[in-house]
């Protein structure tokens, strides 16, 4: 039998693990550990999440006493609805969903959520192997008892589909689980989910930064810089693109826009990932970004690479939209160097943390050219001047930039470098 006081160590635990910010997985491994030594016979444990992400729709930690912890899992996204308990409007559109995930369909946690219920137990006997679809697995690989318990949220703790914790505890013991294992697993889970709450919501906090104000603005915001009108001088490569007749494709075919610039964006962005550049907002259909490192040489040369990886990119997402009989565009892309101020601008509610200064204006004006000059790419002469950039560059002339105090000359990609992306 587990004892009161070996319940109120594990909750001590559990508490004070939370509170120093344990990984999920560290917490599910501290836990079971626990849970076993204090005689509820766990053999393997399953502790899934969801969240809030744009590719996944949460994250799946597992536990077995043979292996102790597995690496997590992140599962992505169906269309699969999950009504709240006693919300009979959303039970009603539940029902009528098209659920394409049979395993979900098939797992005992659906019929948690059809019925608004918390704890499912079940023997693994021959005449309970067919109600589920994990039953038969279990059951091969020596499982005798099987228990589902769904933690759930308050309506006001809960964001988008995070609304509960989901888990599932199996054991080989012989016997099984007692009734006392029920009870002790019912009474501590609702700490467990607490303590894992706290650090997905964290992770989620993280996710969310990187997603919407990039990397090394995150960084810096949860670092603590959110005050206004503070910011820093930075020296850094200045990336302003946008897409060739976009106005037209929205006004001829506005249905194409979304997907359109949602699969021309991927090509930029991940160029500009790769080589470690920050995108730092969306502007329509144009992309601001920042490549900084330890000198211009470095933060050149990489803008340089990004700007050949996405004309690669792009070039494939055309040939394949193409093919699809889609509509296609280009990417129109100035680069510029130099000083800028980076931080935060705005309202005291409603703050933006991004660059500004000539160098960011000069940029704009330089992608503006493109068109005219015909040329996918233009770069200023600060960037070109930079280490051996020229190698890879031809001067295209000299050119009036509205707003800039005179005129400059410009460069273009050397078709040998471009042809090679």
């Amino acid at each position: 039998m587990v004892s009161e006081p070996q319940l109120a160590q594990l909750v001590s635990w559990i508490v004070e693990a939370g509170l120093t910010g344990q990984t999920e997985a560290t917490l599910l491994k501290g836990f079971c550990e626990r849970v076993r030594a204090a005689g509820i016979p766990v053999d393997r444990v399953n502790v899934f999440i969801d969240t809030l992400h744009p590719v996944h729709e949460g994250r799946l930690f597992a536990w077995t006493s043979s292996a102790s912890i597995q690496p997590e899992k992140p599962y992505g996204r169906s269309s699969r609805f999950i009504p709240k308990p006693g919300n009979e409007a959303d039970a009603d559109r539940w029902r009528k969903s098209p659920f394409p995930n049979d395993m979900w369909r098939q797992s005992p946690f659906f019929r948690l959520r059809e019925d608004g219920a918390s704890l499912l137990r079940r023997r693994l006997l021959p005449s309970t192997l067919t109600e589920f679809g994990i039953f038969p697995e279990l059951h091969d690989e020596g499982h005798t008892d099987y228990i589902a318990i769904v933690n759930y949220f308050a309506e006001a703790g809960s964001i988008a589909d995070m609304d509960c914790l989901y888990s599932s505890w199996t054991t080989k013991s012989f016997d099984g689980y007692a009734d006392e294992h029920v009870t002790a697993l019912q009474r501590l889970l609702p700490f467990l989910a607490l303590a894992i709450k706290s650090v997905s919501l964290a992770r989620m906090t993280e996710t969310l930064m990187q997603t919407y104000l990039g990397n090394d603005a995150a960084r810096r915001v949860l670092n603590g810089g959110i005050m206004r009108g503070v910011s820093d001088t930075i020296d850094a490569v200045v990336w302003f693109s946008d897409l060739r007749g976009f106005t037209r494709i929205t006004d001829t075919m506005p249905q194409h826009v979304i997907p359109l610039l949602s699969e021309y964006a991927d090509a930029v962005v991940s160029a500009i990932h790769e080589h470690g550049g920050d995108v730092l907002k969306f502007v329509g259909d144009g992309t601001l970004a920042i490549f900084t490192g330890e000198d211009r040489r470095h933060a050149c040369a990489a803008a340089l690479d990004a700007s050949i990886t996405a004309q690669g990119s792009i070039r494939v997402v055309n040939e394949r939209r193409a093919a699809e009989g889609l509509p296609v565009t280009d990417m129109y892309l100035g680069l510029h160097v130099g000083e800028m101020f980076y931080g935060n601008i705005g309202s005291e509610d409603r703050l933006d943390f991004t660059v500004i200064g000539p160098a960011v204006n000069e940029v704009s004006r330089i992608a503006a050219m493109c068109r005219s000059i015909e040329q996918p790419v233009l770069i200023s002469s600060a960037f070109a001047d930079v280490g051996n950039n020229k190698g890879r560059l031809v001067s295209v002339g000299r050119y009036a930039l509205r707003g800039v105090g005179r005129p400059q000359e410009l460069f273009a990609l050397d078709p040998d470098v471009l042809a090679q992306a």
